[in-house]
């Protein structure tokens, strides 16, 4: 997909919880099998892995696409400047592709407000935008109301909005309200962290098919066309999450957005 002129593959590799050898690994196996969208975060402690496991594999930079985050509990300007140097040098990379606000307020305070601390992040990240330090800017977990508060502030909409998604909890108050802006969504969590790998409603689904469960999942996302995080520490899986997507029949989605709460509709993670 294309936003603001600039390509963006629309399936990336999830890294959370990924760490060490896993990561280093893990990320190695993603770009042999073709991923070219790496999705990471400063919380998530492994951007020194991962830039580490591309310096490894060789890749061209102009190659590939690396999304990061500035931590949830960072709300000033000072802070964020920061966390974005950090995670150039932890990436070993002269530039960002894609940086969001992790989250609209701390996990150890969720719905506190901190819109003002969101304008100050938000604004470290549209000067870096300036400055060529990063290509596109988003965010993460927010609200209407959240994006709303940044955007009246400072008159810069992100581009991204990266949202816990799958089959039965599309968050579509969220979802409709970024389609009328021209916010791409992108999905973390389609398989429901799991959950969805062993329902019997999305198994039949996958028999009509002939595939996995897992590969009806995230075909959903991607047949929505949002940006699809998927997440592996193996191999096998790794390369069937890219290999085997497919767009699924008008009325299979249909179904498919039918269905509501099959798997624990929490919004969010840490």
């Amino acid at each position: 997909m294309t936003i603001k002129g600039i390509e963006v593959p629309q399936v990336a590799f999830g890294t959370w919880q990924l760490s060490g050898e896993d990561c280093f690994n893990g990320t190695i196996y993603a770009l042999k099998a073709g991923y070219r969208h790496i999705d990471t975060a400063l919380a998530y402690q492994n951007e020194d892995v991962i830039g580490k496991a591309i310096k490894k594999y060789g890749i061209k930079r102009e190659e590939l696409f690396i999304t990061t985050k500035i931590p949830a509990d960072i709300k000033t300007y000072e802070g964020a400047k920061k966390a974005i140097n950090t995670s150039l040098k932890n990436l070993d990379t002269p530039y960002l592709d894609m940086c969001l606000i992790h989250a609209p307020w701390p996990w150890s305070d969720v719905g506190g407000d901190y819109s003002d601390g969101n304008v100050e992040v938000w604004k470290a990240l549209i000067e870096a935008q300036k400055e060529g330090l990063i290509r596109l800017i988003g965010v993460s977990n927010f609200h209407p109301k959240d994006i709303e508060y940044i955007v009246n502030k400072t008159n810069v909409w992100p581009v991204v909005n990266q949202i816990r998604y799958f089959v039965g909890n599309t968050q579509d108050e969220i979802v409709n309200y970024c389609k009328a802006h021209d916010i791409i969504i992108a999905a973390y969590s389609p398989l429901a962290t799991g959950e969805l790998v062993d329902n019997a409603i999305i198994k039949e689904v996958a028999k009509k098919y002939n595939t996995t469960p897992a590969n009806i999942c995230l075909s959903y996302v991607y047949t929505k066309g949002h940006i699809l995080l998927s997440k592996s520490k193996t191999e096998s899986r790794i390369i069937d999450n890219i290999n085997n997507l497919f767009k699924l029949a008008d009325e299979d989605m249909a179904y498919l957005d039918s269905l509501k709460h099959i798997a624990s509709t929490r919004p969010l993670r840490s």
